[in-house]
């Protein structure tokens, strides 16, 4: 197919062929000749978000909900800057987007032109790749590129940034075009031997556990993980970004490890003598103090990024490849060769989920427990929905109360932790699964970055449901000046317990169902009203105790050893003999 058309048609053109259905973005002067054909196009659907970090975000929680590549776009300097944390986002928990940005004329590139910003070099450290494209000729191949890197190996972020004269020139347009990417070839196949040592240590252990993270789910391997686990029947613990990719129901779950995880998952890897790490990072939120770390366990460690391995925590079996493929791989070794007899160790970790399940405390004041709203929403949203969080204590909360029994269902800011990600993220979740309950956790504090995207969500038809866990504090920190600065709060507290902002009020300015809820009594019947209402955002400001902590806890730094159940409160682990 040869066609003459502009730069800029030429970029539509090839977003329709890659596929793309929905892009959120905002139009500026450098990128505005692209808006023109957009304006035409009847396969794509441009979302006209109030901000761009909204935009990024948005195409995080597309992605993450459809497993495709999501799409943003911003013109040049601050349309382009304003993209950076979502971008940063998307790289650290391995989000496929594509960032189109404008740029200024090429001839005026490293002037200082007005608007100007070299988002090439600023994001560099933070993408898969970037692309900084002068020659219209260069823009269906670039776009094909950017989404194969988008999406393939380790999925993440990739800027196309795209000079203004190069929308407006004329060009040939060719499809479909030759890839140049000589150098990039991920391995997605396991090596047979590191297999099968993997499958021996297995065999031999007495005490292993299945660390399981993201990238289980991003290889689309939960089917595989929990016929592994099945055939071995070794305990599973799963990461953050890995909530549902092993379903919480399971008897072999013990939940979530790190600062805020279950006493027996933490205490399963402090324990274990051998963790078969699958898609995960050994980042400093699971391990505590690294030195400290699992101290009596080998490391079989597959990954897709050769990078991971052996970043943190030396792997004695390193593992390059796709998960699913290393997961299929492990079952057949494991058949072939047998597993080992893990009873004892099970009835131990059976024992810590008996002893210490999650809990927490009920005020005597009558006054809301944020926990207790996650149970119910759990219980009458169910487990088929998607749940979104933004970053602090109401992401911890919804980590641990909300029952996850389908992968990809809890969607988060895990590795960046980004206060803002929730509602611009649930938009983008909810239009990419239109047919699904979407339901934003937010807290006050994040929900005041980015609440402006309501107003898309409500021109656009987008009813997400949005939880607001109002505790009228920017509540981890809050919860850190509690326990490590003497309860001194140095500007935390938001005055949200004023209604400044009056949420409900707010949501309604914004063209949404406005709800409150203060008491336990209410809640039920506050989600159930929620529910029923699916023609229009719903925001319900859920007013809860501001003394309302996450527990368990591993302060930054310690050992997973030190774990607290509660404030100076331990669990009391046998002896080692």
């Amino acid at each position: 197919m040869t066609e003459r058309m502009t730069g800029a048609q030429a970029l539509v053109r090839a977003l329709e062929h890659v596929g793309v259905d929905t892009v959120f973005g905002i139009p500026g002067g450098a990128i505005l000749p692209a808006y023109d054909p957009l304006y035409d196009s009847t396969k794509v659907r441009h979302v006209l978000v109030r901000h761009e970090q909204g935009a990024g975000h948005a195409a995080e929680g597309y992605a993450q909900a459809t497993g495709r590549v999501g799409v943003c776009m911003a013109t040049s300097g601050p349309g382009a800057t304003n993209l950076v944390t979502p971008i940063a986002d998307a790289y650290m928990d391995s989000v496929p987007i594509v960032a189109i940005t404008g740029q200024v004329a090429s001839a005026a590139i490293g002037t200082d032109a007005f608007q100007e910003a070299d988002i090439s070099g600023i994001t560099m450290p933070i993408t898969k790749h970037n692309f900084l494209v002068t020659d219209p000729a260069d823009i269906p191949r670039t776009i094909v590129e950017a989404f194969h890197i988008a999406s393939t190996g380790r999925p993440g972020p990739v800027l196309v940034d795209i000079a203004k004269d190069a929308l407006q020139s004329d060009t040939e347009f060719h499809w479909p075009p030759v890839m140049q990417l000589p150098g990039y070839r991920p391995v997605t196949r396991p090596h047979s031997k590191q297999i099968r040592e993997a499958a021996k240590l297995m065999a031999e252990a007495s005490r292993p556990v299945l660390y399981v993270g993201g990238g289980v789910h991003k290889a689309r391997a939960s089917e595989q993980l929990l016929a592994l686990a099945e055939l071995t029947g070794i305990p599973v613990v799963t990461t953050l970004m890995a909530r549902g990719t092993f379903p919480d129901s399971h008897p072999l779950n013990l939940g979530m490890p790190g600062m805020h995880g279950t006493v027996a998952a933490v205490g399963a890897l402090q324990k274990a003598d051998l963790l078969i790490g699958l898609g995960v990072r050994f980042d400093d939120r699971v391990t505590g103090k690294l030195s400290s770390f699992a101290p009596h366990a080998k490391i079989v460690h597959a990954d897709i990024d050769p990078a991971e391995i052996s970043k943190n925590r030396h792997a004695d079996v390193p593992i390059v490849g796709d998960c699913k493929e290393v997961i299929g791989d492990l079952i057949t070794a494991v058949k072939a060769g047998g597993t080992g007899s893990y009873e004892e160790w099970t009835e131990q970790l059976s024992d810590y989920k008996r002893t210490y399940p999650l809990g927490y405390e009920e005020f005597a004041d009558g006054s809301l427990a944020p926990q207790y709203v996650m149970e119910r929403l759990s219980a009458i949203v169910g487990p088929d929905a998607y749940y979104v969080a933004g970053v602090g204590q109401h992401q911890m909360w919804a980590s641990q109360f909300i029952g996850y029994e389908n992968p990809g269902s809890f969607i988060n800011s895990g590795g960046l932790g980004t206060m803002g990600f929730a509602v611009p993220a649930a938009m983008g979740a909810k239009m990419g699964r239109p047919d699904a309950t979407v339901w934003a956790i937010d807290g006050d504090g994040c929900f005041q970055m980015t609440n402006q995207e309501l107003a898309t969500c409500a021109i656009e038809g987008v009813p997400v449901k949005i939880a607001v866990i109002n505790n009228g504090n920017l509540g981890m920190v809050r919860q850190w000046q509690t326990l490590f600065y003497d309860e001194r709060y140095s500007n935390t507290d938001l005055k949200t317990a004023r209604r400044i902002p009056d949420f409900v009020k707010l949501a309604e300015a914004y063209g949404c169902v406005g709800l409150r809820c203060e008491r336990p009594e209410d809640v039920d019947a506050t989600i159930k009203k929620a529910m029923e209402i699916n023609d229009v955002p719903v925001v319900v400001d859920f007013v809860v105790h501001q003394d309302a902590m996450v527990w368990p806890m591993v302060a930054a730094g310690t050992s997973n050893d030190d774990i607290k159940i509660a404030r100076d409160m331990a669990p009391v682990w046998e002896s080692e003999d």
